[in-house]
C-alpha cells in the first residue's frame, strides 16, 4: 500500500453506526461480520476491523486457503473517501480433513484493515462486499454486504490483538538465507526454498504465494534437513507450461505451533 505522507492535517473522521451482515439463507446464520471503527495512524491512514463470527463448528479461511478451501475475495469500491484498502491476516490455522490441508479460521477472526483516505481532511465510509467460503462437513459460498463510518474513537484493543497475532518478520524470527531453486516441470515449475530458520514447533507447513493468483499452487512438501527448512511446491499457470519466476517476489509463510514467520522473496543461491 502507498501511504499518506504525514501531515499536520488531522483526518476528520465522523462517528457513526456499524451496520452487522450476515449470511446463511436457509441454513441460518452460519457467519456474520461488521466493521470495527479504529483510529487513525501516524502515516495518515486508518486502521479498521473485520470481524467474523461463525457458527459453531464452521470456520472460514486465510487469503491462501489451501487445495480445498475457497479464497475471500473483498470489493471496497462502492466506499466513499478510500483510495486503496488493504487487509492485514493474522496467523491462521491449519486443518486437515479427509487426507486434504485447509488453512484458516474457526469461532471468530478480527481482521486488520488498514484505508488511505483520498482527502485526510474529509470523513470516510467503508462500504464492502466480501465472498468468502465457511466450511464444516460440506463447504459453501458466502456474499456479505456491510458499511460502517469510521470514527476517530474506535474499538483499538481487539484490532491492535489482531495485528499482533500476525506472522513474524523473517528478521524477528532470527531467519538466515532463504535460498530458491527451480526446475522444469511438463505443466509449470517445482519451486523448492531451503530457509535457515529455527523449529517452529509442532507440525511446520509452508505456503508460497505468487503475485499471480492464476497460477496454481501445490501444497508444500516439508522436510528438515541439516538444521534447514526444505519446501517443495510445483507452480502450475494457466498455459501449462514453464514460465519465468521472479524469486524475489516470492511469498513464503511458514507456520507452527508456537510461530509463524512471514517471508518476503528469496534468492537464487
Amino acid at each position: 500500500m502507498t501511504h499518506l505522507k504525514r501531515t499536520a492535517a488531522t483526518a476528520l473522521l465522523v462517528l457513526g453506526l456499524v451496520q452487522p451482515a450476515s449470511a446463511g439463507g436457509p441454513q441460518g446464520g452460519l457467519v456474520s461480520a461488521e466493521i470495527l471503527p479504529g483510529w487513525q495512524t501516524e502515516t495518515g491512514t486508518y486502521m479498521a476491523g473485520l470481524r467474523l463470527r461463525l457458527a459453531p463448528g464452521w470456520k472460514t479461511y486465510w487469503r491462501a486457503p489451501g487445495d480445498a478451501g475457497i479464497p475471500p475475495r473483498f470489493d471496497w469500491d462502492g466506499s466513499d473517501n478510500a483510495a486503496s484498502v488493504q487487509v492485514h491476516w493474522p496467523t491462521p490455522k491449519v486443518f486437515s480433513s479427509n487426507g486434504m490441508r485447509t488453512i484458516g479460521y474457526e469461532n471468530e477472526v478480527i481482521l486488520p484493515i488498514e484505508v488511505t483516505p483520498r482527502d485526510a481532511n474529509q470523513p470516510m465510509e467503508l462500504r464492502g462486499r466480501v465472498e468468502l467460503g465457511v466450511c464444516h462437513d460440506i463447504c459453501m459460498p458466502m456474499e456479505l454486504r456491510l458499511s460502517g463510518h469510521l470514527s476517530a474513537d474506535g474499538q483499538a484493543e481487539p484490532i491492535r490483538a489482531a495485528l499482533q497475532a500476525q506472522p513474524l518478520s523473517a528478521h524477528a524470527a532470527r531467519v538466515g538465507q532463504v535460498r530458491c531453486t527451480v526446475s522444469p516441470l511438463a505443466d509449470g515449475l517445482r519451486l523448492t526454498a531451503v530457509i535457515d530458520v529455527p523449529s517452529l514447533g509442532g507440525q511446520e507447513a509452508a505456503v508460497f504465494e505468487l503475485t499471480d493468483p492464476s497460477v496454481w499452487v501445490s501444497e508444500a512438501d516439508l522436510s528438515r534437513q541439516n538444521g534447514q527448512l526444505v519446501a517443495s511446491s510445483d507452480l502450475v499457470p494457466v498455459s501449462g507450461a514453464p514460465f519465468a519466476l521472479d524469486r524475489s517476489s516470492v511469498r513464503i509463510t511458514l507456520l507452527g505451533t508456537e510461530r509463524s514467520v512471514d517471508i518476503a522473496g528469496c534468492t537464487g543461491r
